[in-house]
């Protein structure tokens, strides 16, 4: 079965964390610049993330998880050392129509964490759909060498020619060839050198 490569949009919707050791840490990270409302339930959390909870950048509740946690929740990230607890977990988002990812639990995800490129609002994902998280680290450095912070202004420069087209009367198509032109490793080169000067 393949995997459907997409970027969810989840300002203000319901995130739950279901534990707050390292490893849910880094993903409670991962979801902070998203916008999300991130709800996090744990016996115990890291100082990292009782900190986040002080700042109010999530909510954190010191408790045991119960089926109600799901409520309104969009997705949840199940992050704990108790399999049985994942997978009573994975039912009930499967019950409740919520996607769900238990960490490091291929069979039990809805969603896989890909390794990310991020340069702006340039992102590159790379999933080997939970066989291989290590390659897809080695595949992220070669990328990250390749795609480098410059892309970032690049990127914002680009965006900005859009706005602009979009703006002017033109033929879908006569837009559709400019920004292909604006796009291209030629202009990108001459942003390079004006960059230089």
């Amino acid at each position: 079965m393949s995997l459907f490569p997409m970027f969810l949009k989840l300002a203000g919707r319901r995130c739950l964390v279901v534990g707050a050791g390292k490893i849910a840490e880094e993903k409670i990270e991962s979801l902070l610049p998203t916008g999300a409302e991130i709800r996090v339930v744990a016996l115990h959390a890291t100082p990292r993330v009782r900190s986040l909870a002080r700042e109010k950048r999530i909510r954190l509740e010191l408790r045991r998880f119960k089926k109600s946690d799901f409520k309104d929740a969009f997705l949840v990230v199940a992050a704990t050392s108790s399999p049985t607890m994942h997978d009573e977990i994975y039912r009930e988002a499967r019950r409740r129509g919520v996607l769900c990812n238990v960490v490091d639990d291929p069979p039990h995800c809805d969603f896989y964490y890909g390794s990310v490129v991020r340069r702006g609002a340039l992102q590159i994902a790379i999933s080997t759909a939970g066989q291989s998280p290590a390659l897809s680290q080695r595949i992220r450095k070669v990328l990250e060498k390749q795609f480098g912070p410059e892309y970032e202004e690049w990127i914002r420069v680009l965006g900005e020619a859009r706005e602009k087209l979009f703006a002017r009367k033109m033929n879908s198509e006569e837009r559709k060839q400019l920004l292909h032109v604006l796009a291209s490793r030629e202009m990108f080169e001459e942003f390079l050198r004006g960059k230089k000067k």
